[in-house]
């Protein structure tokens, strides 16, 4: 099995971190987007990782090289963002001739998948109080998918879908996205991967619709910072320094420096970042940041950036300075 793993989005609602840092790298919990989601496909034993990436993604490719030595990974560049279907389809060319087990590279899955799920392609759902905003699926009283609508406008359905996909024959898939792409058959402007699988429940095709335990979007500042706190209830480390208190749950890199601070709860802090005579509660300080004389919560402070001041919520992005007086 290959797990292909589309990381394209530009992140415009994370500006100004994914300015300088591609989202899928922006950083959540001690550790980038896209390193919580490969973490929780490992289990399953991919034998490669398949990422589709935008013209100048190279460097998502080589952090997950860097950062995942023990697997085969490679990629393919989607030369123009013309949706997800076309992604996957760009994909395609690396990762057909397998099973293919398909995880969005924005949002953070939690979901255990048992050996009987693999007997079955499979879509992941989770009901929603809101689901014009997703792509949603309709299934029957077995549980098998009959119909999945993108972003509808009236209810058809509470049915998310996740961003979890599981095909045993990718032939099917790619033929199904090549005929939506050559019939120009496009959602809102752009080739969607639920209109291709559309286009196989209307053949003799039955995913069985596999319920995740929740997901966690990384799109906003507002939902990346709800993600890290979620994550640090899970994973959080135990840090003692001199003249700080330290309230978890937090993520303190083991090269930070703190000193007559109150940090947490739910403060990530970055390799190399220094806290001095500061409050940060509910915020993420990333790698060498440098944080002075401030009260700071529900904030993120960019790489290599320079605060100082009594501001109370900053979002600062990477090689910056603000000083206030």
């Amino acid at each position: 099995m290959k797990a292909l793993i589309p990381v394209g989005g530009r992140g415009t609602r994370l500006k100004p971190h994914t300015l300088t840092t591609p989202k899928p790298l922006i950083t959540v919990a001690g550790k980038p987007i896209l390193f919580h989601i490969i973490d929780r496909i490992m289990p399953y034993k991919p034998e490669e990782l398949v990422l589709v990436i935008p013209p100048d993604g190279e460097n998502i490719f080589k952090a997950v090289q860097e950062g995942y030595p023990q697997i085969m990974s490679s990629y393919v560049v989607q030369e123009k963002p013309l949706g997800l279907g076309h992604a996957i389809r760009v994909g395609l060319d690396v990762a057909s001739n397998s099973e293919l087990l398909i995880v969005l590279g924005d949002t953070i899955i939690d979901i255990v998948l048992n050996e009987e799920d693999f007997k079955h392609d499979f879509i992941g759902v989770k009901e929603v109080d809101n689901p014009s905003r997703y792509g949603v699926a309709v299934i029957d009283q077995d549980g098998y998918v009959v119909q999945v609508i993108e972003k509808p406008n009236h209810f058809v359905s509470n049915l998310a879908i996740s961003g979890i996909y599981y095909f045993r024959n990718s032939h099917l898939l790619r033929d199904a996205l090549d005929y939506i792409i050559s019939q120009d058959i496009r959602t809102k402007g752009e080739f969607q991967l639920t209109d291709a699988i559309q286009h196989m429940l209307n053949g003799n095709y039955h995913p069985k619709a596999v319920f995740i335990e929740d997901w966690y979007d990384c799109g906003t500042v507002e939902s990346l910072l709800a993600t890290n706190k979620y994550l640090l209830h899970k994973h959080s480390t135990k840090k003692v320094f001199p003249n700080a208190l330290i309230i978890p749950p937090c993520y303190i890199d083991e090269e930070a420096e703190i000193s007559n601070s109150l940090v947490g709860p739910y403060v990530s802090i970055g390799r190399g970042a220094k806290i001095f005579n500061s409050i940060i509660q509910n915020s993420i300080i990333n790698e060498y940041a440098e944080v002075e004389n401030i009260i700071l919560t529900s904030s993120i402070i960019g790489k290599d950036s320079y605060l100082k001041g009594s501001a109370k919520v900053v979002n600062l992005g990477d090689s910056s300075e603000m000083v206030e007086s």
